[in-house]
């Protein structure tokens, strides 16, 4: 199909192709692996109070500074590093979102040693994907019982920026749920993806 003619949902847009790319290829695959995981929801946390498109415009540097998400690496970070990505202009420079990043390395290293973080996650959703067929972008909520739910724990084990609206949208990205709307092309290529999905346990 021509990609001019495909039927996507509301929000990405014809004037950005990587926000289309995203939503295409990304946006609603249920995700799996821990540390992707790590890297998406703070990610979303960083997204708080913007769009979208401004992080994944700047994925590939925040990627570089924060060491690839690796969990073990960023929980190193110190206050120098602190100061060096608040002077860098490739990042989001909100302190308080940089320690945050930090601190929740800390805390997904502490909840690893008991539990697999992508076991974690998807223990909220029973590790089957939820599947919806909304009609239009009024219907998409912005945070679920879920989400708080996940956000309250994610909380308790000592995480930060990880409100029930942030964390929907991060239930959205990884494939928890399934928004695409019922006539976005990508909808039924997720739910198929969503059904055979089976978590890391």
């Amino acid at each position: 199909m021509n990609d001019a003619c495909r039927i996507r949902c509301g929000w990405p847009g014809i004037e950005a192709p990587e926000y289309a790319c995203y939503h295409d290829e990304e946006w609603g695959v249920p995700q799996a692996d821990p540390r992707a995981l790590f890297e998406k929801i703070n990610l979303e946390a960083f997204q708080a109070g913007l769009s979208w498109l401004t992080i994944l415009k700047k994925r590939a540097y925040f990627r570089k500074v924060f060491q690839g998400f690796d969990p073990e690496k960023v929980a190193g970070f110190g206050e120098r590093d602190v100061e060096r990505l608040m002077s860098d202009t490739g990042i989001v420079r909100n302190r308080l979102k940089i320690e945050a990043t930090i601190n929740n390395a800390r805390a997904y290293l502490r909840l690893s040693e008991k539990q697999n973080f992508a076991a974690f996650v998807w223990s909220f959703v029973d590790g089957t994907p939820i599947i919806h067929a909304r009609r239009n972008m009024a219907e998409i909520p912005t945070e679920s019982d879920i989400s708080r739910a996940l956000a309250k724990e994610l909380k308790r084990h000592g995480f930060r920026f990880v409100g029930p609206t942030t964390v929907y949208a991060f239930m959205q990205s990884v494939g928890m749920v399934n928004d695409h709307l019922r006539d976005c092309w990508r909808h039924e290529p997720c739910a198929r993806l969503q059904r055979a999905f089976r978590p890391n346990r």
